[in-house]
């Protein structure tokens, strides 16, 4: 139990640290990296032990996106800084290169090298499982960062009175 434990907190803290990266990439003021690394090791922190559960990798990276969103926003209210500081670098970490990568190759394998028919549908087979799990955690990271910064927006725009 504790090295299962031990696991998800490395994997978490990684996440931490790739998120405050894409965010030093991104020029957030100093001010919000420690916020931006506990955002980006929550995060991890959900989708891993949720993936050590057994649930769905997309459905876990949206839970751990939508954290991100919820928590995020109002951080980003209470200091005075853009959602975008708070909500985009803990996200970039949960982009799905794997199944990319697993889609590309089995693509140009398929089209390049291989010429036994049952390797092809294989090679078919592993395309569309990996592109179609890469599309929907990709659709479900934008569903993740979307959602609370409609739902929790705040108006800064004065009504007009006539």
């Amino acid at each position: 139990m504790s090295e299962i434990l031990l696991k998800l907190i490395e994997v978490s803290i990684w996440s931490g640290i790739a998120a405050v990266g894409f965010g030093v990439l991104f020029n957030i003021p100093k001010s919000t990296i420690i916020t931006v690394f506990a955002l980006g090791f929550f995060a991890g922190l959900i989708k891993f032990t949720l993936l050590n559960f057994g649930v769905n990798i997309i459905l876990s990276t949206l839970l751990g996106i939508l954290f991100v969103g919820f928590v995020g926003m109002p951080i980003a209210h209470k200091i005075h800084h853009p959602p975008v500081v708070f909500c985009i670098p803990p996200c970039i970490p949960m982009i799905p290169g794997y199944f990319a990568y697993e889609t590309v190759l089995a693509i140009m394998n398929f089209l390049m090298t291989e010429n036994d028919a049952s390797k092809k549908e294989a090679l078919i087979n592993d395309m569309v499982s990996n592109g179609f799990t890469m599309v929907f955690i990709l659709i479900s990271i934008a569903i993740g960062i979307s959602l609370p910064l409609l739902l929790l927006r705040k108006n800064t725009v004065k009504k007009i009175e006539n």
